[in-house]
């Protein structure tokens, strides 16, 4: 397990952003990790897990304690009758293995391609895009559980999940290990609801199309919003969406505004259309960050930007938000040791 210090965390998120951590440790195997958990737990220091970086925020000061930095990888695939149970590495990259379902002739996950970060990340805020959560397809999390020392295995409803959240995500008890999906072995995908992406691909709502096809149009969604990192490209350098789309009482929302029913009269409406209708225009920003120039969900560093500035942005809009619509955005990432 290789250890270092004194080197900038900003290189190892996808904001580009955060000091550098007292310690840094790479790990490339589940049992380094909980080797490496188990080490800084017994020396009283805190853990700050890192694997693709795309949905946390570090400080300019850094982390006082220990990074530790997931680079395991691989897929296990288990063949049993009607599914097909993958079990991925909590470090491997996210698309990567989108595009090994793909083509494996997999379906279930197909509507989350071009979503940057590792597979561990990804139940820890059930990742979410186009219809599709990792909620809908996750049968098991292994994880390193430091209140108890052992490891587990959690099922689905142990793992809470819920809109862009789960039992693990704000919480320090829970290191994930990898995660199980049980897949279908099917040339279609599932029915296909969300409407920016049955009109690219022509089909109704709830229709299907090959994984192979949803993908490619998913890609072309997200590269069209900056949502596929590019490295030169400074729309991409961000956390993704920053604000979930709030979860709301039907009738605070505006009678124009988008909305789909989230039940007991709670309806979901766009962060995006909310930022928009408040005044806050693409591109708007300062002292080197901005919204996305594409995409006004996306707050990105433009090369030259701090922490700082990105959650004196981030707070601007939210207050914004609130003063002309009376709804609080909430943040997706998780923002260490700082809160809007």
């Amino acid at each position: 397990m290789p250890e270092d210090s004194a080197i900038p965390l900003a290189g190892m998120t996808t904001l580009r952003l955060g000091g550098p951590a007292r310690r840094l440790v790479t790990v490339s195997s589940a049992d380094e990790t909980v080797a490496a958990v188990r080490a800084a737990d017994a020396a009283g220091e805190r853990v700050l897990v890192l694997a693709g970086g795309s949905n946390v925020v570090v400080p300019d000061a850094g982390f006082d304690g220990t990074a530790l930095v997931l680079r395991s990888a691989g897929i296990h695939a288990v063949r049993g009758e009607g599914t097909v149970a993958v079990t991925v590495a909590a470090g491997h990259d996210w698309d990567s293995f989108v595009a090994w379902t793909v083509a494996e002739g997999l379906a279930g996950v197909e509507c989350l391609s071009g979503v940057p970060g590792s597979a561990g990340a990804t139940p820890i805020q059930n990742v979410g895009a186009y219809g599709q959560e990792v909620a809908d397809t996750i049968t098991a999390v292994t994880a390193y559980d430091r209140t108890t020392g052992t490891v587990v295995a959690l099922t689905p409803a142990e793992c809470g999940f819920t809109y862009r959240h789960s039992v693990f995500k704000g919480r320090d008890r829970y290191v994930v290990l990898d995660v199980t999906f049980g897949l279908r072995p099917e040339a279609a995908s599932g029915p296909l609801r969300f409407g920016e992406l049955t009109r690219v691909l022509d089909v109704p709502a709830g229709g299907t199309a090959a994984p192979a096809a949803v993908r490619e149009a998913v890609l072309g969604l997200r590269r069209g919003k900056g949502m596929v990192l590019d490295p030169d490209d400074p729309d991409t350098w961000s956390v993704g969406s920053f604000f979930t789309n709030p979860v709301v009482p039907a009738v605070a929302v505006p009678a124009e505004a988008p909305r789909f029913d989230a039940g007991d009269g709670l309806v979901k409406t766009s962060a995006a259309w909310l930022i928009e209708r408040a005044g806050f225009t693409r591109g708007y920003g300062r002292d080197g960050v901005s919204l996305s120039t594409k995409h006004t969900l996306a707050l990105t560093n433009r090369g030259t930007g701090s922490t700082d500035a990105l959650l004196g942005l981030a707070r601007e809009v939210r207050d914004g938000v609130r003063s002309a619509f009376g709804i609080t955005l909430v943040n997706e990432p998780v923002l260490i040791d700082a809160e809007l």
